[in-house]
């Protein structure tokens, strides 16, 4: 039998007009991350948005073996907490391996499934056992129609706090695309639907690096473009990294949204949602219009 929704979850369901998860991609330190913490949370509480704060541990899905991943789970989790007391704010992390997910819940109030594992069952079953609010991003292979199946799994635990989240879809080899009908199609899964608008400006494998190999290349400036789409469309959630210094970042420095242009857009983002109607359907009137019909 399905569980009760958390208080946690329904004040993301009521959040006006949108949630926003942001942070550093990994964790670099315990003065960074507090850092950004406190410069994030303060930005957000000016503009009237309510935060999740969001760092990884151990970024497991690096393009090369020599790439940083970040402290690991015991490390990590030690600074999120400390984050989490500090400023008094929730925390998402995400999580990788089924052993992960009990000592993640004692520390984040939002576990985070990503996109290449969205359809990994016994990992979906081990986070929604948690009890915790479970967000799935949808992998860069997948139609929207799967997220429904996959947030079916997190609700079979008895877990009915799951949320969904586009990330981009592959174009090609090294490109990814954000399809607005894909936020749409999502709400199929009954759930928040969330989009990540700096990973969807990824360009995966796409940048030659200097021993030979390759790294995820990005295009940054489009994330402003990416970002205004989704919340006209209506989103629940936006999802972006933010560094104080983007392009000295371990992880995915081509995608991360400077923390000096953060709020000015958010200001426009929450400006943008406030007058759309996105998240309501349109009655479309297919009756003829004959001749009384006055526009």
């Amino acid at each position: 039998m399905e569980g009760q929704e958390s208080k946690f979850y329904k004040e993301l369901k009521g959040a006006d007009p949108f949630f926003v998860m942001a942070g550093p991609n990994v964790i670099q330190s315990q003065d960074h991350i507090f850092k950004m913490c406190r410069q994030i949370k303060h930005i957000t509480d000016s503009v009237g948005v309510k935060l999740v704060f969001k760092s990884s541990f151990d970024k497991a899905n690096r393009t090369s073996a020599k790439s940083f991943r970040g402290p690991g789970v015991d490390e990590g989790l030690k600074v999120l907490r400390a984050a989490k007391t500090t400023f008094d704010v929730p925390i998402i992390t995400d999580i990788h391996e089924i052993y992960q997910a009990e000592p993640v819940s004692q520390v984040a109030d939002i576990i985070q499934v990503p996109a290449f594992l969205c359809r990994q069952t016994d990992l979906l079953v081990a986070a929604g056992n948690t009890g915790k609010v479970i967000s799935i991003k949808k992998g860069q292979f997948c139609a929207a129609s799967v997220m429904r199946n996959s947030a079916d799994k997190i609700r079979g635990t008895g877990n009915p706090n799951v949320c969904v989240c586009e990330r981009g879809t592959m174009f090609g080899y090294s490109d990814l695309v954000v399809d607005p009908r894909n936020l749409v199609w999502m709400r199929d899964a009954n759930c928040p639907v969330l989009a990540d608008v700096t990973h969807s400006l990824q360009q995966p494998a796409g940048r030659a690096i200097g021993d030979g190999g390759v790294a995820s290349g990005g295009l940054r400036d489009m994330i402003p473009s990416i970002a205004r789409t989704c919340v006209a469309v209506g989103v629940d959630g936006i999802f972006m990294e933010i560094h104080d210094d983007p392009t000295t970042s371990p992880v995915d420095a081509p995608t991360q949204w400077p923390l000096r242009n953060f709020k000015p857009l958010l200001e426009e983002l929450v400006s943008i949602a406030k007058v759309s109607k996105g998240k309501q359907a349109f009655d479309i009137d297919l009756s003829p219009a004959g001749d009384d019909f006055q526009p």
